[in-house]
C-alpha cells in the first residue's frame, strides 16, 4: 500500500504543486521536534508556537491561491454572462450549445479547485494527528477551533468558502436558463427544488457537501450501514464504471436483508407461547430468540471472509440454511422438542448474510448511488423489523394438514421457509456474479482500492481515519519498505483487529453494544412483560413492536434533514445516550400499579433514542477507526456487527436467567444491566468527547 505522502503527491494537479500543503516538510519538522525535545534543546512552548506559525503560513498559501483561482473563475463567468445577454437578444441554437459547454468547463475547473481544497484539508488533518501522536498533546482540537472561529483566520475562508458558493450559484443559474424549459421563465431562485439535470453540477454539489459536512436523510440513514468512504476524493474521470454493477443483484441483496430482519423478529410476539407449548418456561423465549444471534457471531466471520471471493455462493448457502432452519422451527411443535426449535433458530443465525449484503454495496455499487444503496440497506432492515411482528399478528389461525400443525407458533416458521425458497429461485435466476479484476490477488490486497466500507460523506478536516492510522503511514519509525508495507495490511485476525482499536473506537463500540443490548431487552421480553402486567394478546404485542419499527424512518428523516445540520454529531451522541438513560429509568416498575402508558412511553423513548444513537454512533465510528479496519475480513463493519450481536446474545441470556426469579421481577432485573452499561457509556463518552471532532 502506498504511503500517505506518496498518495498526496500523486493526487496533486501538476501546475498547482507549489500551492499544496508541504506534508513532507511538516512531517520532518515533527520528527525534528521530537528529537530536540528528547535532547532537551527545545521546550514544549516553543514547539507549539513554531508549529502553529508554520501551519498558519501553509494555510495562508493555500487560501490566497484559492481566492486567486475563484477570482479567475468569476472573471470567466462574467465574460460568459456577456455572451449570454447577447444571445438573449438574438438567439442562436449552436451558440447556446457552445455557451452551455463553456459553463460546464468552468464547472469542471471549479471541481478541480474543490478537490484541491479537500486534499489540502486531509493533509492538514493528518499532520495535526501526527503531531498529537508524537507529543501526546490535544493540539488538533485547539488549533481547529481557534483558527476556525477567529474573524481574521485564513482557515475560516476554507470553512466558509463563500466565493465557492457564489461560483456554484452562477454556474447553476446560467445552465438552468440555457436548458430548454418549454417556455418556462422560472429560475432556480423561484423554485429551489427544481432539479437541474447536469452531471457537472451534481458532482460540484457532492464535493461542496463533503467540504461543508452538510447532510440529508439519505446520508444520515446510510450511516447506519457503516459503509466507509475512501480517504481521498475521487475525481469524476477516475471513478469506477458501472460494469460490475447489476441492479437486480443489488435488489436481491436488499431483499436478503429485509427477509432476514423479518425472520429475526417474526417470532418475538409468540416465542413465549411456543416455549410453554413445548414444556419450557415462558422466559426461555430469551434463549429461543437469542439462539439466532449466537450463531450470527460465527456466521458473520465466515460470510465476511467468503465475500472476498464470491457474493453469489454465500447468498445461495444462506438461503438454503435459512430454509432448513425455519422448517425445523415449524416442525418442533409436532415433534414436541424444544431442542429442534433451538437448532432451527441456530441454523437461521448461521444463514445471516448481512456481511455479504454490506460488502456488495461497498464493492460493487457505483459511488454516485452508493449512499442511496446504503440508505436502502438500512431502510430494508427497518422495514423488516416492523413487518416481522406485524406479520406474526396476522397469523392468528389454527388448522392441521395431515400431521402438520399450522398455528400462531408454527406459521412464522412455515411462512419464512416458503419465503426463502422463493428467494432462492429468484436468486438463481437473476443474480449476476460481479467480475473481479484481481481474483488472483490474496485477500489482504483485495480491499485496497475498494475498501469494505465506503460511502459516508465526511466533514472538512474530519474523515474516516483516527490517530492510529497516522501510526500506520509513518515510515519514520522504520525505514524498511517491508515493515512499512506490513504496518498497512488489513487485520488478519480478531486479535490484530482489536490491537488497532484506540480509546475513541472502543468507546464507540461500547456505545453500540449498549444500544443493541437495551433494544434487545425491550423487544425480546415485551411479550412476557406485557402478558404479565397488562394481559396483552399476541396481536397487541405485534402491533406494539410493529409501531416501534415504523418510527425508524420518520425519526431518521427528522435527524438527517434538520437536527444533524444544527448540532455536531458528538452533541447528538451524548444527548441520545442521556435520552436512552431516561427511557430506561422510566421503564422501572417502581410505581404500583405499572401502567400501559408508562411502559409504552418509556419503550418509545428508549427505542427512538437508540435508533438516533445508532446512526450518529456509526458515523463517528467511521471517522475514528483506522483505515486498516476498512478492508479485509476482520473489518470495522464486522467488529461493530460482532459487538451488536454479542450484546443481543447477552441480553437474551439475561432474560432467560432473570426468568428463574419469576415474572414479577423480570422487568426490573433485566433493566439494571442496561442502566449500568448506559451510565458507563455516558461517562466514557465524556472522557473521549474532545477526540470526537
Amino acid at each position: 500500500m502506498v504511503a500517505f505522502g506518496k498518495k498526496l503527491k500523486d493526487r496533486q494537479i501538476e501546475e498547482w504543486r507549489g500551492y499544496y500543503i508541504n506534508y513532507k516538510l511538516m512531517k520532518k519538522k515533527v520528527k525534528r521536534y521530537a528529537q530536540q525535545i528528547k535532547e532537551g534543546t527545545l521546550d514544549r512552548r516553543h514547539v507549539l508556537k513554531d508549529f502553529s506559525m508554520m501551519l498558519d503560513n501553509q494555510i495562508e498559501t493555500i487560501v490566497l491561491f484559492l481566492l486567486e483561482q475563484q477570482g479567475l473563475l468569476a472573471s470567466r463567468i462574467a465574460n460568459l454572462g456577456k455572451r449570454h445577454d447577447a444571445l438573449q437578444q438574438q438567439p442562436d441554437f449552436s451558440q447556446i450549445s457552445e455557451l452551455r459547454e463553456a459553463y460546464r468547463q468552468v464547472g469542471r475547473d471549479l471541481l478541480k479547485l474543490l478537490f484541491f481544497v479537500e486534499i489540502n484539508a486531509i493533509g492538514l488533518r493528518k499532520i495535526l494527528k501526527k503531531f498529537d501522536k508524537r507529543f501526546g498533546y490535544r493540539f488538533t482540537d485547539y488549533y481547529v477551533k481557534t483558527r476556525a472561529n477567529h474573524p481574521y483566520s485564513q482557515l475560516q475562508q476554507v470553512f466558509k468558502h463563500v466565493g465557492v458558493g457564489a461560483v456554484v450559484g452562477a454556474i447553476s443559474r446560467n445552465l438552468h436558463e440555457l436548458q430548454d424549459r418549454q417556455g418556462s421563465y422560472l429560475s432556480i431562485y423561484d423554485q429551489p427544488s427544481l432539479p437541474l439535470q447536469d452531471p457537472v453540477v451534481d458532482s460540484i454539489k457532492a464535493a461542496v457537501d463533503r467540504l461543508t459536512h452538510s447532510t440529508n436523510f439519505l446520508s444520515f440513514l446510510g450511516q447506519h450501514a457503516l459503509i466507509l468512504q475512501e480517504e481521498f476524493p475521487i475525481p469524476v474521470e477516475e471513478q469506477a464504471d458501472d460494469q460490475i454493477y447489476h441492479f437486480n443483484s443489488l435488489l436481491l441483496n436488499l431483499a436478503n436483508t429485509f427477509l432476514y430482519m423479518v425472520n429475526t423478529y417474526i417470532i418475538v410476539p409468540t416465542a413465549d407461547d411456543y416455549s410453554i407449548s413445548l414444556g419450557a418456561a415462558a422466559t426461555v423465549c430469551g434463549v429461543v430468540i437469542g439462539a439466532m444471534a449466537v450463531a450470527q457471531v460465527f456466521s458473520s466471520v465466515y460470510f465476511s471472509a467468503w465475500s472476498n471471493r464470491s457474493y453469489f455462493k454465500p447468498l445461495i448457502f444462506s438461503s438454503i440454511v435459512l430454509f432448513a432452519g425455519n422448517t425445523l422451527y415449524a416442525l418442533a411443535y409436532d415433534l414436541g422438542s424444544i431442542w429442534v426449535l433451538l437448532i432451527g433458530r441456530l441454523l437461521c443465525g448461521l444463514g445471516s448474510a448481512r456481511a455479504v449484503n454490506r460488502r456488495y454495496i461497498s464493492d460493487c455499487v457505483p459511488l454516485r448511488i452508493r449512499m442511496q444503496a446504503s440508505a436502502g440497506f438500512v431502510s430494508a432492515s427497518a422495514l423488516g423489523m416492523a413487518c416481522g411482528p406485524a406479520l406474526a399478528g396476522l397469523l392468528q389461525i389454527d388448522f392441521k394438514i395431515y400431521k402438520l400443525t399450522f398455528n400462531q407458533d408454527t406459521l412464522p416458521g412455515w411462512v419464512m421457509a416458503v419465503a426463502w425458497l422463493l428467494y432462492l429461485v429468484w436468486l438463481c435466476i437473476s443474480f449476476i456474479e460481479p467480475v473481479r479484476e484481481d481474483e488472483e490477488v490474496p485477500v489482504e490486497s483485495t480491499g485496497e482500492s475498494d475498501a469494505l466500507e465506503k460511502g459516508l460523506k465526511k466533514p472538512l478536516l474530519i474523515t474516516s481515519e483516527n490517530n492510529k492510522e497516522d501510526e500506520d503511514d509513518d515510515p519514520d519509525i522504520d525505514e524498511s519498505e517491508e515493515a512499512v508495507e506490513e504496518s498497512r495490511r488489513p487485520a488478519t485476525s480478531i486479535g490484530s483487529a482489536y490491537r488497532l482499536l484506540t480509546p475513541s473506537v472502543k468507546v464507540q463500540l461500547l456505545i453500540y453494544f449498549m444500544l443493541k443490548y437495551a433494544m434487545e431487552i425491550l423487544l425480546s421480553e415485551s411479550s412476557v412483560v406485557t402478558t404479565y402486567y397488562f394481559n396483552w394478546s399476541t396481536s397487541s404485542v405485534a402491533i406494539f413492536l410493529a409501531s416501534l419499527g415504523l418510527t425508524v424512518l420518520p425519526v431518521n428523516i427528522l435527524i438527517g434533514s434538520y437536527i444533524s445540520n444544527m448540532f455536531e454529531d458528538r452533541q447528538i451522541l451524548l444527548a441520545s445516550e442521556i435520552l436512552v438513560f431516561i427511557g430506561i429509568v422510566i421503564s422501572f416498575n417502581i410505581i404500583i400499579p405499572y401502567t400501559v402508558a408508562q411502559y409504552v412511553v418509556s419503550g418509545l423513548v428508549m427505542f427512538v433514542s437508540a435508533e438516533v444513537l445508532e446512526g450518529v454512533n456509526l458515523s463517528l465510528l467511521s471517522r475514528v477507526m483506522s483505515s486498516r479496519l476498512s478492508r479485509g475480513t476482520y473489518n470495522g463493519g464486522l467488529l461493530s456487527t460482532e459487538a451488536g450481536t454479542i450484546a443481543r446474545v447477552i441480553a437474551d441470556a439475561t432474560i432467560t436467567l432473570a426468568g428463574y426469579l419469576g415474572d414479577s421481577k423480570l422487568l426490573n432485573v433485566t433493566l439494571i444491566p442496561s442502566l449500568v452499561i448506559c451510565v458507563t457509556s455516558i461517562v466514557a463518552t465524556c472522557y473521549t468527547y474532545n477526540s470526537l471532532y
